[in-house]
């Protein structure tokens, strides 16, 4: 038992030093990384707060002003929620990061060999990349989708297998809602194109059907009358952006013509517009014995 003793004292006299130096570098190298990894999530916060507020985001901002859409909430989600989902990529690289750092110094420092890891790690990574390609495709469409600002929360878009409006996105699918209240959740690597009705302006198309003895130049005055009339009704206000424009007949055939009357909208306004056109033109047309066929 004394020889045990002796023997574990020899052991700790012999390798104290070295035990105490790898362990205050360990100690330092760990706090070091904590450290470090608490500033960058602290600036990146930071990053996220000001482009919540316009401060980053701001061309964006300008480039919708001017619309109601600039007054809308759903702009202020839409920064939101880009802004959040950007921070958290940050974040996570900026961890993964300084912990691989931080370990590696570590693992070295102790003495480990690292070629058998690093090649271990190489492989793991290339067969975990290829279970999960799909997965990999996602992410990487959704960070770019994000960062080229496509589309957002609020906005109605056409992305081929599913139209409806945006009412979630996410770094890997987005979640949809249709007209009839069905919820499509789409993965982002599934999206090959996308139409977006939500930005900028819309514009309002309103087909009327007449018969081929129609005056079509009265009929013409009596769409100009009623746009205008819409345009001025404090309802409308803000939804009609300019002046309309009777574009012409159509098409025409043996069961008679189609004139048609364009009107540039603010965004997502062009439907209630539509609506609000044809009662008063199917009405005026009646009241003046123009009625379409």
């Amino acid at each position: 038992m004394t020889e045990r003793v002796l023997d574990l004292r020899d052991w700790v006299d012999h390798h104290g030093n070295a035990l105490a130096a790898h362990g205050t570098r360990l100690a330092v190298v760990l706090l070091l990384a904590l450290v470090l990894r608490a500033l960058l999530h602290r600036a990146v916060n930071r990053l996220v707060r000001t482009a919540i507020t316009g401060g980053v985001f701001q061309p964006l901002k300008e480039r919708a002003r001017g619309t109601v859409f600039d007054a809308s909430p759903l702009l202020s989600e839409r920064r939101h929620q880009r802004v959040e989902t950007l921070g958290s990529i940050l974040r996570s690289v900026a961890s993964f990061a300084v912990l691989l750092v931080a370990g590696t110094m570590v693992l070295s420092d102790l003495g480990l060999d690292l070629t058998a890891v690093v090649a271990s790690a190489g492989i793991l990574g290339v067969a975990v990349a290829f279970g999960a390609q799909n997965l990999v495709r996602d992410v990487l469409t959704g960070v770019f989708m994000l960062l080229e600002d496509q589309y957002g929360v609020g906005d109605v878009i056409d992305v081929g297998s599913a139209t409806g409006t945006v009412e979630a996105v996410s770094l890997r699918t987005t979640r949809l809602r249709d007209v009839d209240g069905t919820v499509w959740h789409v993965r982002n690597g599934e999206i090959i194109r996308v139409g977006n009705r939500s930005q900028g302006w819309s514009r309002a198309i309103v087909d009327v059907p007449l018969p081929l003895t129609a005056d079509v130049a009265a009929v013409r005055e009596v769409l100009v009358e009623e746009a205008h009339a819409l345009a001025s009704d404090p309802a409308y206000t803000g939804r009609v952006l300019e002046e309309p424009e009777v574009w012409g007949v159509e098409s025409f055939g043996k069961d008679g013509l189609v004139l048609r009357l364009a009107q540039k909208t603010a965004p997502l306004e062009q439907w209630a517009v539509e609506r609000a056109l044809r009662e008063r033109v199917v009405a005026a047309l009646a009241e003046q014995g123009l009625s379409g066929a």
